[in-house]
C-alpha cells in the first residue's frame, strides 16, 4: 500500500512539473521544470525498483540522473551563448602559437 500511495504522489508531483514547463511564463521556468521533472523520472525508477525488488534498476536511474544533468546544462548553455563552441577557443587544430 505504502509504495503505491509513492507512486501515485510521485506521478502528482511529475504532472505539476509538466504543467509549469507548459505554463512558463519564462525559458529559464521551463528548464527548470523539465530538469524537476527528470529528478521526479529518477525517483519513479528508484520507487519501481523497490516494488519489484529489481534492484539493478537503480543502475539505469543513475544513467538517467547523469544524461538529465548534462542535458539540462546543455540547455542552459545554448540558451545563454546561443552556441556550444567556446569563442575563445582558436579551434580543435590551434596548439596556442607555440610552433
Amino acid at each position: 500500500m505504502m509504495f503505491e500511495v509513492t507512486l501515485v504522489a510521485v506521478m502528482v508531483t511529475m504532472g505539476l512539473a509538466l504543467l509549469r514547463a507548459k505554463l512558463g511564463p519564462t525559458v529559464f521556468d521551463r528548464i527548470l521544470a523539465l530538469n524537476m521533472f527528470g529528478t521526479k523520472t529518477v525517483l519513479l525508477i528508484a520507487v519501481i525498483s523497490f516494488y519489484t525488488g529489481r534492484p539493478d534498476f537503480l543502475d539505469l536511474a543513475l544513467v538517467y540522473a547523469l544524461i538529465n544533468f548534462i542535458g539540462v546544462i546543455a540547455v542552459l548553455r545554448y540558451s545563454q551563448v546561443g552556441h556550444f563552441a567556446d569563442p575563445e577557443d582558436g579551434g580543435a587544430g590551434d596548439d596556442g602559437g607555440a610552433s
